[in-house]
């Protein structure tokens, strides 16, 4: 069968969608969708199952065979497309992710870490929630392998968050005791839903401020993100919404890459050049590489540190080529941060001024386990 409603959706509809089905099953708060596992499905029996869903857009997502495993999450380099409305631009957005797993930076990604192709991705389609707040969840700290859940959150879509578009706030809260850190992020814009598309607009002074994730909120987003650890059996990476109030859940995966609870920051006697929010541990040194856009990647050397505003799922090839990557906006849950951790190399992202507080060419050392860049390579 070429579409298959989401709760239905079993191993042939690719990961998102079965993992996602799963969480439907069990009762948890998923928006409803279905899944076309055969991008040459005719307009007819598509129109059916979009005219039951409710909202004014709709989320196309990729939901390949080999992504969302235990070893390779390809965040960010299947195709996503968010807000698309009517046939016409759902079978389009249908069409563009099932070819995503051709594209050159998911056969790169696929090399790097050994695994086979696919020819096209099975496809989810699903209501679009408008956003209040959205966001990520890690329920083990990805940096350390700690026994504490992590939540990025930022105003708007979540894909603010997943790209590394902002500094989200970010939430740790620690087992047994279930203590609470809050550290409120920068949030400077925010992606919205409008009447002609997606728009991203600057966050009010007042609300970049302020933490957007209520009190009252955050240990139902923790029981939520252990329901879906305890339902799939290991540590998850969830995506979540918030709407009037209710809390919608977008995906869950396993966390592909645990740091070490034993590991240690390194002991850097220099003051540091950039602070930032450590995200993939290790020690990485080599000369800073600035890089402004994509006309600036043949700069990029084997071994360079790549210092960058932000990224996105076209930069993924210069992670096989940089010792580290540093970037001035993002979380510890985006994609840039998962991706480092999947390859193996330190990372720290978030750290505002390291676009002009860094010389191009210059030895810099990163220490992606303490959220520091130093001058010299000692």
């Amino acid at each position: 069968m070429s579409v298959v409603p989401l709760v239905h959706a079993g191993p042939a509809c690719g990961r998102k969608a079965h993992g996602l089905a799963v969480l439907l099953r069990a009762g948890l708060p998923v928006p409803d969708g279905f899944v076309v596992t055969d991008p040459a499905a005719g307009p007819r029996v598509v129109a059916e199952h979009l005219g039951r869903l409710r909202g004014r857009a709709f989320a196309v997502r990729s939901s390949g065979l080999t992504e969302d495993s235990a070893t390779a999450s390809f965040a960010g380099q299947l195709e996503t497309v968010l807000g698309a409305r009517g046939l016409d631009e759902v079978l389009a957005a249908i069409r563009r992710c099932a070819a995503s797993p051709q594209t050159d930076r998911a056969r790169g990604y696929r090399a790097h870490l050994d695994l086979d192709g696919e020819p096209a991705a099975p496809v989810l389609v699903q209501e679009l929630v408008e956003a209040d707040h959205a966001g990520v969840l890690f329920t083990r700290d990805p940096r350390t392998g700690a026994d504490a859940v992590v939540i990025n959150a930022s105003w708007g879509l979540g894909e603010s968050v997943v790209s590394g578009a902002v500094t989200p706030d970010e939430i740790i809260v620690t087992a047994p005791a279930d203590t609470v850190r809050v550290t409120v992020g920068t949030k400077q814009t925010r992606l919205d839903l409008r009447e002609h598309g997606l728009v991203r607009s600057p966050v009010p002074e007042a609300d970049r401020a302020r933490g957007c994730v209520p009190p009252d909120e955050v240990p139902r987003l923790v029981a939520l993100g252990r329901r879906c650890a305890d339902l799939f059996g290991r540590a998850q990476d969830v995506e979540w919404v918030v709407r009037d109030d209710h809390i919608w859940l977008l995906q869950a995966r396993p966390i592909t890459a645990l740091g070490d609870p034993a590991a240690e920051a390194g002991r850097d006697s220099a003051a540091p050049l950039v602070t930032g929010v450590p995200s993939s541990p290790g020690r990485a040194r080599g000369p800073a590489r600035l890089v402004r856009s994509v006309d600036e990647f043949s700069s990029v050397r084997h071994g360079d540190i790549l210092v960058c505003r932000t990224t996105d799922p076209a930069w993924t090839p210069l992670f096989r080529l940089a010792a580290a990557v540093v970037t001035e906006t993002g979380g510890v849950l985006s994609h840039a941060a998962i991706v480092a951790r999947e390859f193996g190399i330190p990372a720290v992202v978030g750290a505002g001024d390291a676009m002009t507080s860094l010389t191009d060419g210059a030895p810099v050392t990163v220490d992606g386990t303490a959220g520091t860049i130093t001058g010299g390579c000692d």
